[in-house]
């Protein structure tokens, strides 16, 4: 989660949305990413760090280990399903996404290619970090991606 967290203040440096995302196999890294195009005027959505951590990864099909997910942010559906789909074993996310997190769901209801993918779901882990990032990056008048949204005013109403 170091590394993950290292990739959000990077994009927060940037003045894009503070989330970070990195793949591992085993004990290594094999892919990063950070969250880009949100602060074109209309926010680019595939510009999420897992999106990017995934257009990162390459091969490693010779690596029997499991692919895990670190997220400094909950993934929302899109990312969630596409970490299912490249066969991660194990989503540990940071701060939770109470608009759009898709990680934590109740999946009986999708269908089975979702729903009976084995997964193991891990939140709040460096909660605290991932929330001081994410405050900073609302509180910078010049940052406006979801600024009126339920997630916005659920990290702003979080406690530091």
């Amino acid at each position: 989660m170091d590394e993950a967290l290292r990739q959000a203040a990077a994009a927060l440096a940037q003045g894009e949305f503070p989330v970070g995302c990195v793949l591992v196999r085993g004990e290594r890294i094999v892919a990063a990413g950070a969250r880009r195009g949100s602060r074109a005027a209309a926010g680019r959505e595939l510009g999420h760090a897992e999106m990017v951590a995934l257009e990162a990864l390459s091969g490693g099909a010779e690596d029997p280990a499991p692919l895990r997910a670190f997220v400094t942010l909950e993934p929302c559906l899109m990312c969630f399903a596409a970490l299912l789909l490249h066969g991660t074993s194990e989503i540990v996310f940071a701060f939770e996404d109470v608009m759009g997190g898709a990680a934590s769901m109740d999946r009986t209801a999708l269908a089975p290619l979702y729903r009976e993918a084995p997964l193991r779901v891990r939140g709040g882990l460096r909660r605290r970090e991932s929330l001081r990032l994410l405050k900073a990056f609302y509180r910078d008048p010049r940052n406006d991606y979801w600024r009126e949204s339920l997630l916005a005013r659920h990290i702003l109403s979080q406690p530091a």
